[in-house]
């Protein structure tokens, strides 16, 4: 007897095939939720450990900053950007950005985002504007990236925040 399938059949298998596929993309969906929520927390441990020294770190590094601004985003002329943590002093501003792991594209984003700063952000024109990336994660390459572009790296060591930047690292101001 030979094993025949029927259009029924036949039509009955993708039914089945459809209604596993809207599964797994719901699935796919709240997993992708989950990791993006894991990220955000990573990042708020990559601000809880940074933010509270980044005052002491510029002051020992002769940047006499004094106030620190979480989360500055503007919009202009359709130009949306959002700097994750900005330290300032009344002639410096330093725009940091956190990531739980550094990665060069992140240096070339935060390059980017100082460049169109100062026209975003006009009250800070007269200001020396200086860039800083921070992160749980920093690998020697992003290190030597991020330096080469002019940038301040920031990393955690144990409770505390420090600079990974070479003893005679000069930053490059916007």
């Amino acid at each position: 007897m030979e094993n025949q399938v029927s259009f029924e059949d036949i039509k009955q298998l993708f039914r089945e095939t459809d209604r596993r596929m809207a599964e797994t993309d719901q699935r796919l969906n709240e997993l992708g939720k989950q990791i993006g929520g894991l990220g955000n927390r990573l990042g708020e441990f990559v601000e809880g450990v940074v933010r509270p020294g980044l005052v002491r770190l510029f002051q020992e590094r002769g940047i006499g900053v004094h106030r620190t601004l979480r989360d500055v985003s503007g919009d202009k002329n359709g130009v949306a950007l959002q700097v994750d943590l900005l330290v300032v002093n009344d002639t410096d501003a330093v725009a940091v950005e956190e990531k739980s792991k550094l990665t060069d594209r992140d240096v070339d984003d935060h390059l980017e985002r100082l460049g169109k700063f100062k026209t975003l952000f006009p009250e800070f024109g007269s200001k020396r504007l200086l860039g800083a990336v921070a992160a749980m994660v920093v690998t020697e390459g992003a290190v030597r990236y991020a330096e080469r572009n002019g940038l301040f790296i920031i990393a955690q060591a144990g409770d505390d925040a420090v600079f990974l930047n070479s003893a005679g690292f000069e930053p490059r101001a916007w």
